[in-house]
């Protein structure tokens, strides 16, 4: 299995209109891990499936690589903020697992 653990704060986005979206950066390490892993096999964007826990939520979404930041960008949806505490500028404890490929 490759599962990974990290610590990583929560952001806003910046776009044009109202930025309602949630994110954590990956560490750099982890980002070069994980493209090497899923090479050829990358979705839309070069994104990537993943199962995710943070506190007692799992969920599954996809990280996207964010060439700003040099590395892949986890969304953080509402329900989860809301239900593990998460405001911008919270630290999380990130648990992440890629999702096989068929």
């Amino acid at each position: 299995m490759n599962e990974f653990q990290f610590e990583a704060t929560v952001w806003k986005w910046q776009g044009d209109g109202p930025a309602t979206w949630r994110f954590v950066t990956l560490p750099f390490d982890l980002t070069d891990e994980i493209d090497e892993l899923t090479t050829g096999r990358q979705g839309g964007f070069g994104s990537v499936r993943v199962e995710v826990t943070i506190g007692r939520t799992t969920w599954s979404t996809s990280v996207f690589p964010d060439s700003k930041r040099k590395s892949f960008v986890l969304p953080v949806k509402a329900p989860v903020r809301k239900a593990e505490g998460l405001a911008e500028g919270t630290e999380a404890t990130v648990r992440l697992e890629l999702a096989p490929y068929a």
